[in-house]
């Protein structure tokens, strides 16, 4: 597709944010309109659209793309798409360590062990901690 726009701007939309280009709302490719639930998203995706050159690269623009996909596939089938990210709470790396060497053992814990520390603090969802690849069950509280 070719640049058919020169001005991009974010306007309030409902309980939202739009971007416009030319003043026409932006559209996601089932047409619904790309609406953003806060004023940075939308100005980002209005910076992707803003950064096309002549020729537009939906391959640059993965906020764009991510807020087509929220809207167009993901919204018509929350619980279906709820069911499958949580599917992975069971067996997420984040929970999965390298024994070593310790060099890693320290990366890891310092990238991750705040978000295991919040999960069971704010959550409520305590989540058990392995060396290694081996599935270790956690508990069915936490991946609810």
């Amino acid at each position: 597709m070719k640049r058919f726009w020169t001005a991009v701007t974010v306007v309030p939309e409902g309980d939202g944010f739009g971007v416009r280009l030319d003043g026409r709302p932006l559209r996601t490719p089932a047409k619904a309109p790309c609406l953003m639930p806060c004023r940075a998203l939308a100005e980002a995706v209005a910076e992707e659209w803003a950064a096309q050159g002549e020729d537009v690269r939906p391959s640059t623009m993965p906020l764009t793309r991510a807020a087509n996909t929220a809207i167009d596939r993901v919204a018509r089938e929350f619980d279906a798409v709820a069911d499958a990210v949580a599917a992975y709470g069971g067996s997420d790396l984040i929970c999965y360590r390298a024994p070593h060497p310790q060099g890693l053992v320290a990366r890891q814990a310092e990238a991750w062990d705040p978000l295991v520390d919040w999960a069971a603090e704010a959550l409520g969802a305590r989540l058990l901690l392995a060396d290694g690849v081996m599935h270790v069950a956690q508990p069915a509280a936490s991946l609810s």
